[in-house]
Order: structure tokens, then sequence, then C-alpha cells
């Protein structure tokens, strides 16, 4: 079954179309930021703080260009064109703004923007997935010593890398909660601290490499009707409890006592269902808490997996589009790099809820992931350009191309595969000498 044919009746009743820039992001969300992390604003002509939220803003999606060039394309100067400040202004009021703003910002918009956007249901519950991804920093001692490098038997070798672990909503693709640390910390810890996160009356997609019976347990105990689907660990030893259907399974699986002192409150055995199904010979796997086989319907719940990797599809459309294959963050002290980070994700959210307005403004049941995320970057380039510099007669002008154009961005189907989505190792270009001990 198609996803959008699974998920429920898509809300009829679009969020309020954006009126002006501040629209796009409420001053007011941004003033309750402040107050929420004790961030004091100062009646300043030059670079109030406001505008270095919209600066960090810009950082993303003009990622290319330097920063005098940024405040510029912002409206950070004067109508002549000069700046207000100098340079090193702009980098002292960054600090000045730190890190915490920007991230209490990012949760205030995203709960908002996810409660506008009234997601589309499957089967009573809202679709989501966590995975992990690696940010490369500048190669600075600061950021060197904050997040760590990866390293192998000659040491430490590359850049600083942030490594991060994302929770998000399927259908739009908006994000719900980010956590960051350490290249060293493992994505399993860090998904654990995103299990508040989650909301109720949902499902949420892992990877293999997030199996963990603790973090499991952790997730679906975090709140109400709170499920899982990830595959079965090869080689995982369980009992089976009772049939459901010809390929469809309660078990039993045990935890060992390792696990049960790393997760607190994990029993020593879990009840789960195992549903299998075959793809061109191929016997697939997975593991879920929805055990109710009437309301999760088997079929229905084993076509669920291949669309955890629309988190995958967002990781790539930040990275590639919105920031050009930037190699690495421009920041080269760990707290502009975390804020640095917070803008990007807050920045994703910002064009990816836009997008949710536009599938509204169409006809049709679209869902907002099948629009071009590339094309809503050049929309929204637009708007922050043209409309600080629009008369006010002008302006409904411009919001009015901005949803016509809704049409122009709507992406052909998708083809069916016959294999599902998985990452696979690379081949070394170099041939492997299977016999390099037996050589004389």
């Amino acid at each position: 079954m198609e996803l959008s044919h699974a998920l429920g009746i898509i809300n009829l009743t679009a969020p309020d179309e954006v009126q002006s820039l501040a629209d796009l992001l409420s001053p007011d969300l941004i003033q309750q930021a402040f107050s929420l992390t004790d961030t004091v604003t100062l009646r300043k002509r030059k670079l109030p703080l406001e505008s270095m939220v919209w600066l960090v803003i810009g950082m993303a999606i003009f990622n290319n260009k330097p920063m005098s060039h940024i405040v510029n394309l912002m409206d950070i100067v004067d109508r002549t064109g000069r700046s207000f400040t100098a340079p090193s202004s702009v980098i002292a009021r960054r600090k000045t703004l730190g890190e915490d703003a920007i991230r209490v910002l990012f949760d205030i918009t995203q709960q908002h923007w996810h409660a506008q956007a009234k997601h589309p249901l499957w089967h009573g519950l809202t679709l989501n997935a966590v995975d992990g991804v690696v940010w490369h920093t500048q190669d600075t001692p600061e950021n060197a010593e904050a997040f760590g490098k990866a390293s192998n038997q000659h040491g430490e070798r590359g850049y600083p890398q942030v490594r991060m672990v994302c929770l998000m909503e399927l259908s739009s693709h908006l994000l719900r909660a980010s956590v960051m640390d350490s290249y060293n910390v493992n994505e399993m810890r860090l998904a654990a601290r995103l299990a508040d996160s989650a909301p109720d009356n949902s499902i949420t997609l892992f990877d293999k490499g997030f199996y963990s019976l603790g973090l499991l347990h952790d997730w679906h105990n975090a709140g109400e009707n709170r499920h899982w689907l990830t595959p079965l660990k090869k080689n995982t030893q369980y009992e089976v409890v009772c049939k459901l259907g010809k390929q469809d399974e309660l078990i039993r699986l045990k935890t060992s006592p390792q696990a049960r002192k790393q997760w607190e409150g994990l029993p020593e055995e879990m009840t789960v269902r195992l549903i299998r199904r075959k793809v061109n010979g191929v016997e697939r796997q997975v593991l879920t808490s929805m055990t109710d086989a009437m309301r999760y319907p088997a079929a229905s719940v084993a076509e669920l997996y291949k669309h955890r990797w629309e988190i995958e599809l967002g990781y790539r459309e930040t990275k590639q589009f919105l920031l050009g294959n930037r190699w690495a963050l421009r920041s080269k002290l760990p707290e502009m790099v975390r804020q640095e980070l917070w803008g990007i994700l807050l920045t994703y959210n910002l064009i990816r809820y836009q997008m949710i307005k536009m599938a509204f403004s169409l006809k049709g049941d679209y869902l907002p992931y099948q629009l071009s995320f590339s094309g809503a970057v050049s929309e929204i380039l637009r708007l922050l350009i043209g409309l600080p510099w629009a008369s006010a007669g002008a302006i409904p002008g411009h919001l009015k191309h901005f949803y016509s154009n809704a049409a122009m961005l709507k992406l052909p189907s998708r083809r069916e595969r016959e294999y599902a989505r998985e990452v696979r190792e690379k081949r070394s270009k170099y041939p492997l000498k299977n016999n390099a001990g037996h050589l004389k």
C-alpha cells in the first residue's frame, strides 16, 4: 500500500498563508525564545539580536557567501547599501546571541509548526523516523577538543566532526527534535535523549544500527501509544509466543544483565511482534511494538519500513540543496558551531513548513514530501531578498506569485523499487590480496 493511501485524509484546513516576512518567523516566537533563555536584548539601532536570528538563518541559505554579503542580502544595511556596522561587530553580536536562544527558538517553532500542520495519520498514528548524521567543522584546536575526530590505527585523522541524531515527521519532513554531541558519542545514546520528544499516538522507524532492547523499551514507555518499528538483528534468539498469521507472530526476547544495568527499568523479557515478508526471494524481518494484529495489519506494517528512508532524503536536502554540498561548517568555535547547526535545522524547518502551506494550496491530496525542496528553497530566497525592498502595494503580488508556483514544484511519482533502500558499504578501488599471507 502506498504511503499516501495508507495515511488518513489530508486535513483540508490549510495553515494561514504568509503575509509578510514576519509570518515566516514570528517576532513573538523570537522574543519568547529570548525570554526563556534569559537573553538580554538592548534597544540598539545597529544589529539588534532579532536581526542576528535572521543572520543565522541567512548563513544557512546563503551558505556560499561571506558574512558581509549576507548582511547585505538580509537587509541588515541602510538603504544606501552601507553596512550598519563593521564585520567584527557582526561576529561579536553572534557571540552575544549565543547557542541557547537559537536552540530554544528551534524547539518553539517546531512545536508551533507541527500543531499548525495537522499531519495525516497512518492507522491513527503519526509517522516518524530517527537517524544520525555527521557534520564536519573547521579544523581549529577548539573544535578538535570539543568534538573530536575520526581515528584509525594511525591515530586521529581529518576534520573535527559533530555527531547528531534527529527525529523527523515523515509526511512533511518537519524535524521534531535533535541532539548533538562529540563524534565519539554513540548514536544509540543520543537517540535515547530523544525519547521524550516523540509525540503520543505515533510510530517511529529505526534502522538496524539502533537495535537495542533498552532503547526500544524506553521509547515505548516514554508516553502513551508510542510505537516503534525496526529490522530484526541477525542471529537474534527468540521464543515464539503465538501465531498471529502466516508470517506474523508474537515472540519473546530475553534481555542481558549488561543491558539491564545500562537501561533502568528494562525487564528480563520483552514480548514484541515479528513480521516476515519475502522480497525477490530474500526474507525481510521487522520487529514492532504494535502487537494488535487487528488494528495494525501485517501487510501494512511490513510495507511501512521502507519509508524510513524519508529521513535520509531529509539529510540529503539539508546538505546538498540547502548547504550546496559545503564540506565543512564555517564557525571556528564550538559554541558558534552549535549555533550554526541549530540555525540550519531552524531554516530547514522554516522551508519545510512553507512547503506544507504550498501542498495545501494545490488541488488534490498532495503531501509536502511530494514537492521539490530545491524549488522551494529558490522561492524562499526570492522572498527573503525581494520583500524587504518591495513597496507595501507590491507585497501582495509577491506573495500570490509565491503560492501560485506550488504547482511547478510537484515531483513526478517515484518509481517502484525491487529492493528496499539500504546503505551499502563502498567497494575499495584496490584489489584484495586474499593470498597475501602465502607470498614468498
